[in-house]
């Protein structure tokens, strides 16, 4: 069983890693700028179900395959980096009739949920983290380091649905202002698929 003490602490540590700036929270705001509130949540789920998977890995010793393969983990940064090209194209093509004036017309709640999924497991460095980061606060012991660490893993995501929830509701907001421009929606496909060059080409050059 853990302290509590240790998760205070690592929660709020959780909690400040959240706030800042990164590839995951962007994703978060740009998806509920351009598909509103509920698009932003269902990516934020997508996130998280990819942090469950990159605590099993590290509750089972295969994130450390991400730490000495250079194989391994450029294959799955160019896969990463790849699919966010895939996306920045599609928004760069949009013009102002392609952003969604209601919930029907924004992509599938599978195909949101499944673009979180994707941008966070193909994600190298976020395994790599958690591998630095989870077995900090575990204590050999406290029993099951395993157990611990999957404990670790779920306040972490705890953390982050509160984070990334309040980034997608507040991005939902500014959707409604930019719904009564053209030009802006224009705009606002452009600045997102130029977001995304970014993070893909941020992932692209990322070292271990």
């Amino acid at each position: 069983m853990l302290p509590l003490e240790t998760v205070l602490t690592f929660f709020t540590a959780s909690l400040l890693l959240g706030l800042a700036p990164g590839p995951d929270n962007i994703f978060v705001l740009t998806q509920s700028t351009l598909h509103g509130r509920s698009a932003g949540l269902l990516v934020m789920l997508g996130l998280c179900t990819g942090l469950v998977v990159h605590s099993l890995a590290v509750a089972l010793g295969a994130a450390a395959i991400l730490q000495t393969s250079v194989l391994a983990f450029t294959v799955l940064k160019l896969a990463g980096a790849a699919y966010l090209l895939y996306l920045a194209w599609g928004a760069l093509r949009a013009g102002a009739a392609s952003l969604p004036t209601t919930a029907a017309q924004a992509p599938a709640a599978g195909a949101l949920y499944r673009r979180g999924i994707i941008m966070n497991i193909t994600n190298p460095k976020v395994a790599i983290f958690f591998l630095a980061f989870l077995p900090q606060f575990a204590d050999p012991a406290r029993g099951s380091v395993a157990v611990q660490i999957m404990l670790l893993g779920g306040l972490f995501i705890v953390a982050t649905i509160l984070v990334f929830g309040g980034v997608a509701l507040a991005a939902g907001s500014l959707r409604q202002w930019l719904l009564r421009s053209e030009r802006s929606q224009v705009v606002l496909n452009r600045v997102a698929g130029l977001v995304f060059i970014g993070l893909a080409a941020r992932l692209a050059t990322a070292q271990r």
